[in-house]
């Protein structure tokens, strides 16, 4: 018997290398990721049939956005107040982890399952991360690994809830660890089993979904590449670099006005102004990804487009700087998708698929400093290889905005702390 043990051992240890040591936590981090996104995207879609702003009149509704407004505050001042993005960054940093799974369980779920089906221009990307990533820092303390170990397995649980939203184990992988830094990633050892987790996730959604690998979007027929096309994307890096940082921009103004209201009338102002804009644009509510194919597929109107994408950016900045959850990465891609079009329509001798994809990429990079993870993340959900071009708008958006940050708490990577330095784990002000 011991022979058979240790020749289990071995092998673990020559395939898997040092990775061994967390390969079964990171396995089931993955299927618990899974799981949980299949079971938070499914109660999703039942209130978004009940709370969406397809299911009722535009009065209607606005009375439904400032009742959800009202009840959000309620919970996030009375019941908890779970930490945002920024939060979970900054204690994978320090910590390795953040495993508050009181304050999610109890605020961060609830909230936002609220604020994105009554139709949020903020998506389910970040609720689900943030849930996903704090039960990998919950299984790290269960299993007593050390801070770095505790650290792959938050960005394990990262990427798995990253892939069963986007369906792109590998971008996902990516996604979740170039979204700690500013200038690309550092925690390289958390790669594989990022990937293994994400890999995991996505089977299990499949498995419970009966999806197949189909692409999420439908873009317009895929016309050759010609070298043209890349000194085009280059000026679609700049243009999506420019959208990024008057996204940034924007949303630090808002929250910054907006913060110096009490957490209730805030939740409940941000409901109503949501109400408003979509008196001027239906496009200024929901998180975007369903409203990509309707971009994609609709006639294009230069105004219809111009009009979408500025409503999508101004609906999102206002919806995560009145304290409703959500994340404003397929909000961002969504404006992508209408700038790129628009492009299009005003030069039609231009690639218009490269052009959307590119804009999306690159405006999602430039606030989010994800170049790999963002573009791997499009060209799957697209069905679209246009790597060198994507990549080229991305790598360039970040370098034109590294100076400019939206995630705060984004940072080089320090080195493993020891326990005698560890501060005392952060959490947010009311």
């Amino acid at each position: 018997m011991k022979r058979h043990v240790h020749a289990v051992r071995f092998f673990a240890e020559a395939v898997l290398g040092d990775l061994q040591r967390i390969f079964i936590p990171t396995l089931m981090i993955g299927v618990l990721g899974g799981v949980v996104g299949f079971v938070y995207l499914g109660l999703l879609r039942l209130l978004t049939n009940v709370l969406g702003p397809s299911h009722s009149s535009i009065w209607v509704h606005l009375g439904i956005l400032s009742a959800v407004g009202l009840t959000a505050g309620l919970i996030k001042r009375y019941i908890s107040n779970a930490g945002e993005m920024e939060l979970l960054v900054d204690n994978i940093h320090v910590l390795g982890g953040h495993d508050d799974v009181g304050g999610t369980l109890k605020s961060l779920v609830p909230v936002s399952l609220l604020c994105i089906a009554a139709g949020g221009a903020a998506g389910p990307e970040a609720p689900l991360v943030q849930t996903t990533g704090t039960l990998g820092s919950w299984l790290a303390n269960r299993w007593q690994l050390a801070i770095d170990d505790k650290r792959v397995l938050t960005i394990t649980g990262m990427a798995a809830g990253f892939t069963v939203l986007f369906g792109a184990p590998l971008g996902a992988a990516l996604f979740a660890l170039e979204i700690l830094h500013r200038r690309g990633l550092e925690y390289y050892e958390a790669l594989l089993p990022s990937v293994l987790g994400a890999l995991c996730g996505y089977a299990v959604y499949m498995v419970a979904t009966g999806l197949g690998l189909t692409p999420v979007w439908s873009f317009p027929p895929l016309a050759s590449l010609q070298p043209v096309d890349f000194a085009w994307s280059l000026a679609a890096g700049v243009v999506g670099a420019l959208v990024a940082v008057l996204f940034t921009y924007l949303t630090v103004g808002l929250r910054r006005l907006f913060d110096k209201l009490p957490i209730v009338p805030r939740a409940v102002l941000g409901g109503l102004i949501l109400g408003g804009l979509a008196f001027v644009s239906p496009f200024a509510l929901t998180y975007g990804e369903t409203q990509v194919s309707t971009i994609v597929a609709g006639k294009a109107f230069v105004m219809v487009l111009l009009v979408a994408a500025a409503a999508k950016l101004l609906g999102t900045s206002v919806t995560v700087s009145t304290g409703w959850r959500g994340g404003f990465i397929i909000p961002l891609f969504f404006i992508g998708a209408c700038l790129g079009r628009l492009w299009h329509v005003i030069l039609p001798q231009t690639h218009e698929a490269m052009l959307m994809a590119a804009l999306m990429v690159a405006i999602n990079t430039g606030v989010t400093k994800t170049p790999f993870g963002s573009t791997l993340v499009v060209t799957e959900m697209a069905g679209l290889p246009l790597l060198p071009v994507t990549v080229l708008a991305a790598v360039l958006a970040l370098l034109l905005t590294s100076e400019v940050g939206l995630i705060h708490t984004q940072r080089q990577r320090a080195s493993a702390p020891t326990q005698s330095t560890i501060p005392a784990a952060r959490s947010e002000s009311g």
